[in-house]
């Protein structure tokens, strides 16, 4: 059986490093690439069938596919993996759903290592982590891109004009 490699993509700028890492890795050892996307339903994924009915599941199962699709396809706008890819939409928590998407042990989990908010912590948990003390396969965390942390410091910060710019708009 050939090696498959499962990668949870988000459309953040560390899920879209670990995609491309993971594909190096499909390269490299001739493998199948499945590019996982977990969804949940609005408000957190509480809830079912009897709560929402079955047209919003239906329509927050396509939104997840379509958003799939929109990230694989801006991923490899410039360049094709190269490798058999596949894609997978599941409704759960991220740590769980690539968890269980990478069920045999000759599988190759990669993650992101996002940045995180200094509020996020305590609300919301790791997928890193889950993953790490969860999988039943290896598990390859890709740390953030250097650019994302220099991006990261600057969404804070006010940008001004130098005083001859505001001078020549007038």
């Amino acid at each position: 059986m050939r090696q498959r490699i499962v990668v949870g993509v988000s459309g953040s700028p560390g899920s879209l490093t670990a995609l491309h890492r993971a594909t190096a890795e499909a390269r490299e050892r001739n493998a199948e690439l499945c590019a996982v996307l977990a969804w949940q339903l609005p408000g957190g994924g509480l809830g079912g069938r009897a709560t929402y009915g079955a047209a919003v599941l239906r329509a927050c199962r396509e939104a997840a596919v379509e958003e799939l699709r929109t990230i694989l396809g801006s991923a490899f706008a410039v360049r094709r993996p190269g490798v058999e890819l596949s894609g997978l939409t599941v409704r759960g928590e991220p740590g769980s759903v690539l968890v269980g998407a990478a069920r045999s042990a000759d599988d190759l989990l990669v993650v992101g290592v996002g940045t995180r908010g200094r509020w996020l912590p305590g609300i919301r948990p790791s997928v890193t982590r889950y993953c790490l003390a969860h999988a039943k396969c290896p598990v390859l965390a890709v740390p953030p891109n250097p650019l994302e942390a220099e991006l990261a410091a600057m969404r804070g910060r006010t940008w001004t004009l130098p005083r001859m710019a505001r001078e020549q708009e007038r």
